[in-house]
């Protein structure tokens, strides 16, 4: 019953922004737990990009650190992924999977992927 839609993704400009979402949507959840945002390019083994635990403490890959920004708002059942001083090197699907606990237990959901394209 539960999903997630991913919404955000488009074409932008080397040095642009873009804010990723990734809502859960169709349950009734009572908790939140971690939170991982993944890409993978065509030909390339799939990088995971940024994680958010339960708690709030952030990790990030070193080749978006310092431009990429994960935080959840709980309100919305809704986790973001703000991309800012993009480079054409982060041009891939991004897709969030998040624990999330459901129906009295906790379970494991992907999104279906939203596709970011950075090019002049």
């Amino acid at each position: 019953q539960v999903q997630l839609v991913e919404s955000g993704g488009g074409l932008v400009q080397p040095g642009g922004s873009l804010r990723l979402s990734c809502a859960a949507s169709g349950g009734s959840v009572f908790n939140f737990g971690a939170t991982t945002w993944y890409r993978q390019a065509p030909g390339k083994q799939r990088e995971l990009v940024a994680s958010i635990s339960r708690g709030g403490s952030t990790n990030y890959a070193d080749s978006v650190k310092g431009r990429f920004s994960i935080s959840r708002d709980d309100a919305k059942n809704t986790v973001f992924l703000q991309m800012n001083s993009l480079k054409p090197d982060d041009t891939a699907v991004y897709s969030c999977n998040r624990n999330l606990f459901v129906s009295g237990r906790w379970e494991t959901y992907w999104g279906q992927g939203t596709q970011v394209t950075v090019s002049s």
